[in-house]
């Protein structure tokens, strides 16, 4: 019987998502060599701090020095399990011209430098693929590049951060404000201890520059993508959306269109029949449209320990077939377009907004007026308030582009009758 073929691998980092490789690489090394045709050894983990105790992991594969792991022939695949841009995208890079396999977890690094982490691996015949850096353990960079490779898709829509689907379903379902349900969200490990990136929309937004450049096969960056966080959503808003039939979720949203890319995310109402609409608490889910296939949906964990150990390892397991039948390389960049990206004023969405005007006669004609002029059109108003001679007005229009929107606000806000201007929500 022919010997067993043994590939190497190394780690770079040992944080949860690290801890989570190890383990899961560990748990499945009896499995792997039938999946795969190999035996996966990792031999190498980079650390930061050589002194800190990791429970369950062989100590004499620490390093804290990556001229070990660099210059070590025999190391065939680098998982890089890091975060950050630096020194991550040094580290791939050194990976990659030495004729190495990266698997990434770096939503960050994919969404700014792509491209070049892309053209590095196609100039070695390297393979470098990040399942995992977008939605954890939910397939969708696989099913994109392969799966419906065939068709032409022209929208992407997805809850892709955990931290606001799980404020946004305790606000929707226990009424909680935003302030009690972020506090919950810390206290069960969800929201980071600063968690401006998740409550901004920065992560989601990194992760549709991802999919967009993929699903439409042109070069999509994180500052194509407009953002918008879930800070100012009320328990007003939410209340609204009951009542209109509708659930507002923190949307990442990218459509292919004949005049360009769209590309955003930002809170939208969006009825509660939509297959989004039931995806609650911390998951995630994509939705994506093409030609050939319709509609299709990808649903399930979209971060944690070993949900994304579980995407980092099925690219590791892909890199080991590839490696094994001398086929590396085979799918590397696949934005062979040139499509411009939408500056995002001429984007075209119905909103819902929320006003505390003046009670009086003709308020209501004056702020229509204002519309018509900027080419606005209502197709529903509700009055539902009124306390001390302020009313409350409730108003959706039509689709209408972004700038027309905001050149109507910037009138109404001048206006004498308007007290403010409390919400402005895209509709779906």
């Amino acid at each position: 019987m022919a010997e067993q073929r043994v590939i190497k691998a190394a780690l770079l980092g040992l944080g949860t998502v690290g801890k989570g490789v190890y383990k899961l690489a560990e748990r499945q090394m009896k499995e792997m060599a039938d999946k795969t045709g190999a035996i996966l050894e990792i031999v190498k983990i980079l650390v930061h701090n050589m002194e800190k105790p990791r429970e369950g992991v062989d100590q004499a594969l620490l390093t804290d020095c990556w001229k070990d792991i660099i210059s070590d022939n025999e190391i065939e695949i680098v998982i890089e399990v890091m975060g950050g841009m630096e020194p991550a995208r040094t580290m791939i890079l050194e990976a990659l011209a030495a004729g190495k396999h990266v698997v990434t977890a770096n939503k960050d690094l994919v969404a700014e430098s792509g491209r070049e982490l892309l053209d590095a691996a196609e100039n070695t015949g390297a393979d470098f693929l990040f399942e995992a850096a977008v939605a954890g353990g939910i397939p969708i960079i696989r099913p994109l590049k392969q799966c419906l490779a065939a068709n032409e898709i022209d929208e992407i829509i997805g809850i892709v951060n955990g931290t606001t689907n799980y404020i946004l379903t305790k606000m929707f379902e226990e009424e909680m404000s935003f302030e009690e349900a972020l506090c919950k969200a810390a206290e069960l490990g969800y929201a980071e201890a600063d968690p401006t990136a998740d409550i901004e929309g920065l992560d989601a937004g990194r992760k549709v520059a991802i999919m967009a450049s993929i699903a439409f096969h042109s070069r999509v960056v994180f500052s194509d993508v407009y953002t918008e966080g879930i800070t100012k959503i009320s328990k007003r808003d939410i209340a609204y959306a009951r009542e209109f039939g509708n659930v507002i979720k923190l949307l990442g949203v990218a459509h292919n269109t004949e005049t360009g890319i769209e590309a955003a995310v930002h809170p939208m109402m969006i009825p509660k029949e939509h297959p989004l609409a039931s995806v609650r608490d911390s998951f995630n889910a994509v939705f994506v449209h093409g030609d050939a296939v319709d509609d299709v949906m990808f649903y399930g964990r979209g971060a944690g320990e070993l949900p994304t150990a579980s995407a980092i390892m099925g690219d590791v397991i892909d890199v080991m077939r590839d490696i094994l039948y001398h086929c590396t390389g085979r799918i590397s960049c696949t934005c062979y377009r040139d499509t411009k990206v939408k500056e995002f004023r001429e984007v075209k969405n119905p909103f819902f907004l929320r006003m505390q005007v003046d009670n009086k006669p003709g308020v209501l004609a004056a702020i229509a007026g204002v519309f018509g002029v900027h080419k606005v059109s209502i197709s529903k108003v509700a009055q539902k308030v009124i306390t001390d001679g302020i009313a409350e007005l409730v108003i959706v229009t039509e689709a209408v582009k972004e700038y027309h929107l905001k050149d109507a606000l910037t009138c109404l806000k001048d206006m004498d009758t308007t007290r403010e201007i409390s919400s402005v929500i895209r509709v779906y």
